[in-house]
């Protein structure tokens, strides 16, 4: 076959052509993307501006903390609970109709084996610059650059979609398919009506400021799938939601399985606090020290029987509030399993392994001023009374990287060590 100059010529002609056209149009192209871009910003900025005013509530007294966060006080009627439709005509619950029978004591304080002591419950630290008055509630002022870490302002309090805790049979080789891993104990086949901690506090070291490092409790109701209901509450490191490295006590509720409600602390409507004296993602302070001093925090959520509300309490003397009822499906009823322990994001690539820190960021088998605790672990049953849980499960997904050991003894009731380092040489 012949080569034809003339249909080559011709297709040059044509490219030159469209080139010069683009050329011509450029010098009015460039300055419609200009605006339409200067208009984005614009936009993004007036939502932004707007979501700040519904969660900064106006407040009565401003409390400037030490680590930089501002604490508004807030009149416990303008919290953002009532911004939720269902919630506009509550009256507030001040206290629980029951409390759980049975509490452990919470000021046993020797540790198992050795005889030292446990050190003491610690405080926040925005209460060494003031505290906020009666008929109101303490706020963590949220940021512009609080929110401008998250994906989408819409997205910013709440955890990333298709996240949940990871089913108990699952297979190691799965494990990073979400990212999170876990070293927890468990329960599960009842009906649980709340469950207690005596959670031991560090500052785990975070790798990338998109990944954390948590330990709580998890209240959980229904399946693994897309109707999962949560309560969850502990201490966590999250650079990314709050700016910071600081331990901070939080809370986190859904219905969903975190796609479209729920949130961590109150950052949305939903979790209905009474309590003048702790603020939800404040600070924890002081914090335990490798062969130092260790501070404990006491969590415990229940059930009320006669209301259904879902309560929080904080130490021994702070009844923070309550998750109303209608918030949930399954946890309107019961909980069908309950879990303690840590959890941490692995952002790392093709198969590398953060070093993301889990509790102390020492394995369990260093022991207590090493490894990080739960102990006193207990569940409320259906008579409302606390008890030590039966059938204690253990589950980590990746053991040379985060582990769990499980004892239990007449000082610290049911009780387990957890974490680790992350990446080391037995978890490349």
């Amino acid at each position: 076959m012949g080569y034809d100059s003339s249909s080559s010529s011709s297709r040059s002609r044509v490219f030159l052509l469209l080139w010069m056209a683009a050329v011509v149009a450029l010098p009015f192209y460039l300055p419609t993307v200009v605006h339409a871009r200067k208009v984005s910003l614009q936009r993004q900025s007036l939502a932004v501006k707007k979501h700040l005013k519904r969660l900064n509530k106006p407040s009565i007294k401003m409390i400037q903390s030490p680590d930089g966060d501002i604490i508004d006080c807030v009149h416990i009627s303008h919290q953002p609970a009532f911004d939720h439709p269902f919630l506009k005509n509550h009256t507030i619950q001040m206290r629980p109709t029951y409390h759980p029978d049975g509490v452990y004591d919470l000021n046993r304080e020797k540790n198992p084996g050795s005889g030292s002591g446990s050190g003491s419950t610690p405080t926040q630290m925005w209460h060494l610059s003031g505290r906020c008055p009666e008929d109101t509630i303490p706020i963590r002022r949220t940021k512009k650059e609080d929110v401008l870490r998250a994906s989408s302002f819409r997205r910013y309090g709440k955890k990333k979609q298709n996240v949940i805790p990871e089913p108990r049979s699952a297979e190691p080789d799965l494990i990073n398919q979400s990212g999170h891993q876990h070293a927890i104990a468990y329960v599960e086949g009842g009906k649980y009506y709340g469950a207690k901690a005596t959670i031991n506090v560090w500052d785990p070291k975070i790798q990338q400021s998109n990944e954390f490092s948590l330990s709580q409790l998890w209240v959980l109701g229904g399946s693994f799938g897309q109707d999962l209901n949560s309560i969850e509450a502990g201490w966590q490191v999250s650079p990314d939601l709050y700016g910071d490295n600081n331990t901070r006590l939080f809370t986190y509720w859904t219905s969903d399985a975190y796609q479209a409600t729920g949130c961590y602390n109150l950052l949305c409507s939903g979790f209905i606090q009474i309590n003048n004296d702790i603020a939800m993602g404040a600070s924890i302070f002081p914090i335990s020290g490798f062969h130092n001093s260790q501070y404990d925090i006491n969590i415990l959520v229940w059930k009320d029987p006669k209301e259904g509300n879902w309560w929080m309490q904080f130490g021994n003397d702070y009844v923070l509030g309550y998750w109303p009822s209608f918030l949930f499906s399954y946890l309107a009823d019961s909980a069908s399993m309950i879990e303690w322990g840590g959890e941490v994001v692995n952002s790392e690539p093709d198969g590398e392994h953060t070093s993301t820190q889990m509790g102390s960021g020492h394995f369990p088998e260093e022991g207590f001023g090493k490894a990080s605790y739960f102990r006193n672990i207990q569940v409320v049953d259906e008579s409302n009374n606390l008890k030590s849980p039966k059938g204690i499960g253990t589950f980590t997904e990746q053991s040379n990287c985060y582990d769990v050991q499980s004892g239990s003894n007449g000082d610290w009731g049911s009780y387990f060590y957890y974490g680790g380092p992350g990446k080391n040489s037995k978890c490349p």
